[in-house]
């Protein structure tokens, strides 16, 4: 893959609900939105956030990186991707989503997102991480951790917040040794042609069960390709994630 072909796009949103200025929170002596930026930068050349509000907008000009101002009303970092992707009028063939708070997500998980475009079947594309022993049945149990099922071509059938699937006749506390687990993390790439339609889909039965934007596509027939990971990633949504992370430094 032709890598000045791709261009990662960093949603930041400022009102956060559970974490008020969130990409602007300091983790050791530089900014969430930072540490984000310059993880993906070492993975793709071309990096653009994408914001709602003036101090993230003027905090990543003043850090000399790229950035574009998007609508307020975005319900989703799916549809903030779109808008400033189309603000750039420039083709790519792939974008990349990558969420603005994922201080640690590795360039290599952004680097095995990108291979999966090699296929040119390939319409969209997600990283899964399989579940180990030591993460424990605690981890696999956390709906806050989705889980996904994969088929023999790669390809995600189904994301659950719920344990999928069923290991018939096991206990819980076992399943992790009779079965793969995968938990989904929440960095997406898509074909700019798909990520226009998928932004103008409603939301979808399973959903809204789930809170999963993802089965909204798989619901209305896209497919969805799987890279698999070995590093864990450490998303913050609230200032106490934030305090654990921190741990990491």
């Amino acid at each position: 893959m032709d890598l000045s072909k791709v261009v990662a796009i960093i949603p930041a949103r400022y009102a956060s609900v559970r974490f008020p200025g969130k990409p602007l929170a300091m983790i050791g002596d530089k900014n969430m939105i930072r540490r984000v930026y310059d993880q993906v930068v070492q993975a793709v050349e071309n990096v653009v956030v994408a914001t709602d509000d003036e101090r993230i907008y003027n905090d990543i000009k003043a850090y000399n990186g790229k950035v574009v101002m998007t609508s307020e009303s975005h319900k989703s970092g799916t549809d903030r991707c779109w808008e400033a992707y189309a603000r750039l009028h420039k083709k790519y063939d792939v974008i990349v989503n990558v969420q603005g708070d994922e201080p640690f997500i590795q360039p290599s998980q952004i680097q095995a997102l990108i291979q999966c475009f090699e296929d040119p079947e390939t319409q969209i594309a997600t990283l899964v991480r399989r579940i180990t022993p030591e993460d424990g049945v605690d981890y696999l149990l956390n709906p806050n951790h989705p889980k996904t099922v994969i088929n023999k071509k790669g390809e995600a059938c189904l994301f659950s917040r719920s344990v999928i699937p069923y290991v018939r006749n096991v206990s819980l506390k076992d399943y992790i040794y009779k079965h793969d687990f995968y938990s989904h993390i929440g960095i997406y790439a898509y074909r700019p042609q798909v990520l226009k339609e998928i932004v103008k889909l409603q939301p979808s039965s399973l959903e809204l069960a789930e809170s999963l934007e993802q089965l909204r596509w798989l619901e209305n027939g896209y497919k969805i390709k799987v890279a698999l990971t070995t590093h864990r990633t450490y998303g913050i949504d609230t200032p106490d994630d934030l305090k654990e992370v921190a741990k990491f430094l």
